[in-house]
């Protein structure tokens, strides 16, 4: 049984998925690394796999593999999950006009929705959502 559950931004998803981890602070690598032992889950609002795809497709990320690939296997591992973009987050984010990226308040407000910590080096982002941070 997990434990624990967290929501992911699109950095530090990306930086621990590819190996970049020196750039995430000790406790978001701490987080992830629980959840490939099996004693944490992570959410992954759509926004961020927007974020994935489009960075991939402009060729400013390498995945070793094309995004399909590379989801399927996020989501096969049954420690990532997909946070889907509802009615609910949608109207979460709209109180959170304070954030001025619009993926950002999807973020956040996808971390509010799910009453989960949000794992980000933007502690801004967090504040103004009135949610946790790990990093």
């Amino acid at each position: 049984m997990v434990a624990e559950l967290a929501v992911a931004d699109t950095h530090a998803l990306v930086w621990y998925a590819t190996g970049a981890r020196r750039k995430l602070g000790r406790e978001a690598r701490r987080l992830f690394e629980r959840a490939d032992a099996g004693r944490a889950a992570i959410h992954v609002p759509a926004i961020v796999l927007v974020e994935v795809a489009e960075l991939v497709r402009a060729g400013r990320l390498l995945l070793g593999r094309s995004f399909t690939d590379w989801e399927d296997d996020l989501f096969s591992s049954g420690k990532y999950f997909p946070a889907e973009l509802t009615r609910d987050v949608v109207r979460a984010a709209d109180r959170l006009y304070a954030i001025p990226e619009r993926a950002d308040r999807l973020i956040a407000a996808t971390a509010l929705h799910l009453e989960c910590p949000l794992v980000t080096r933007d502690a801004e982002i967090g504040r103004v959502a009135g949610v946790e941070v790990v990093w």
